[in-house]
């Protein structure tokens, strides 16, 4: 079973028709009991990242999802707020994150203000560092759509499965056991994100 968490942060119908189109049956839910009994787990996320560190915790899901993860070692996809609640902490609120990976969460601040405007929203490509599962079988030029004004800062750089330029250099992939991010939205990019989403269904 593969359950998509809902924290009320949105996206979940997306993901979940996404995941149909790929022949995967999933739940969106936000019952600790259904993340206990997944297979998978799919952590998305839009907004505000205090406020959704916040909402793990008024729902008991950040102790389900450490089990889950942490104890169980099932295997977990984070989607661009949903990746950036891995971190420790983020700039956007005083919140503590699942600090599942060894990162912070930063705003972008441009050189070039003209070009380069915050919210990063649209197309941008993704570079494999090579030693992830994650990206396997994603192009070159294949795009991603991404809606974000912060981005992952990871200190461990075995942990980043991929980079995106956007003035700054960010990582836009990450990997580390069982678990799993990324900053765009695999469920709006079409062909390449439905094959990344079917690595995750592969693992």
């Amino acid at each position: 079973m593969m359950v998509v968490v809902d924290i009320g942060t949105g996206n979940l119908g997306s993901v979940v028709r996404a995941l149909g189109r790929l022949g995967v049956t999933a739940k969106a839910s936000s019952s600790a009991s259904d993340i206990e009994l997944a297979d998978k787990i799919i952590l998305p996320g839009v907004g505000h990242f205090a406020r959704a560190a916040n909402s793990l915790d008024r729902s008991g899901l950040r102790d389900a999802l450490n089990e889950a993860v942490l104890s169980h070692h099932k295997p977990i996809l984070g989607i661009c707020l949903g990746m950036q609640l891995m971190a420790r902490s983020s700039e956007e609120g005083d919140a503590v994150g699942l600090g599942w990976l060894d990162a912070t969460v930063i705003k972008f601040e441009f050189k070039d203000r003209q070009k380069y405007k915050a919210p990063h929203m649209g197309w941008n490509t993704v570079a494999s560092s090579g030693h992830g599962s994650i990206l396997a079988n994603v192009e070159i030029n294949d795009e991603f759509y991404f809606a974000h004004s912060y981005y992952l800062t990871v200190d461990d750089q075995t942990d980043v499965a991929g980079e995106t330029e956007y003035e700054t250099l960010f990582s836009s992939a990450v990997e580390r056991d069982n678990i799993f991010g990324v900053q765009f939205h695999p469920e709006k990019s079409h062909a390449p994100g439905l094959r990344v989403l079917k690595n995750f269904i592969d693992i």
